[in-house]
């Protein structure tokens, strides 16, 4: 993957391309993971997508979910982790530097430029850290500043629960179900703090019917 984004550095697709070769771990470790997108998204763009994020499996689980034209945004930070973080930047994605608030500025800037003359797709864990069995956390309200200030729609990536779900000595781990949802326009009738709210609560009954659906999947295996 590595030799395939120094071939074509930060080009829009890599993200795409990456995330199914991560996703092809999942199988490997007795993991079903089951896809569901929209004609609407699959034939659509540019989003903001938003997702939750349960723990580190996401990589390998969520990543399946990834459209063309995406990108994600990360800690600046990434980059000095070896070997990930080198991929991460080398595949397009945007690193912002949190603790500095005035370049964060500028790097949200920079993230509505790309949307706009790229026409990219970017792709957020508004919670912001890992839930880790927590449920799902409140959301931070920068994908929905973008969302509204680039005039395009979001995208709610829902995914059933993952923690504690998988053992690395067991050849099944059951099934984890992934919904996108119809692209939901991000209007400024309401505030980033109200859409995320509304969002969030939207998110939460999903990945609760989700979470019933994967029960029934496995008790009839």
């Amino acid at each position: 993957m590595i030799l395939m984004c120094l071939v074509r550095p930060f080009h829009r697709n890599n993200v795409y391309v990456i995330g199914k070769v991560y996703g092809a771990i999942a199988t490997m470790i007795g993991l079903k993971v089951q896809v569901n997108v929209p004609e609407s998204v699959n034939n659509g763009g540019p989003f903001v997508f938003v997702a939750n994020h349960q723990n580190s499996y996401d990589l390998i689980t969520v990543c399946l979910s990834a459209q063309k034209g995406v990108v994600c945004v990360g800690k600046k930070s990434l980059v000095f982790i070896p070997v990930f973080g080198w991929l991460f930047w080398l595949s397009g994605n945007i690193l912002i530097d949190r603790k500095n608030s005035g370049k964060a500025k500028d790097t949200l800037q920079q993230t509505i430029d790309k949307i706009n003359q790229r026409k990219l797709s970017v792709f957020f864990f508004p919670e912001g850290t890992r839930s880790r069995g927590r449920g799902l956390l409140s959301f931070k309200t920068g994908a929905f500043r973008i969302a509204q200030a680039v005039n395009e729609p979001i995208v709610m990536v829902s995914t059933s629960n993952l923690h504690q779900k998988i053992e690395l000595n067991r050849w099944n781990n059951g099934t984890l179900l992934i919904d996108l949802s119809e692209p939901v326009k991000v209007d400024k009738q309401l505030d980033a703090k109200a859409w995320a709210k509304e969002i969030h609560d939207t998110m939460k009954i999903k990945i609760a019917k989700l979470d019933n659906q994967v029960t029934q999947i496995d008790e009839l295996k």
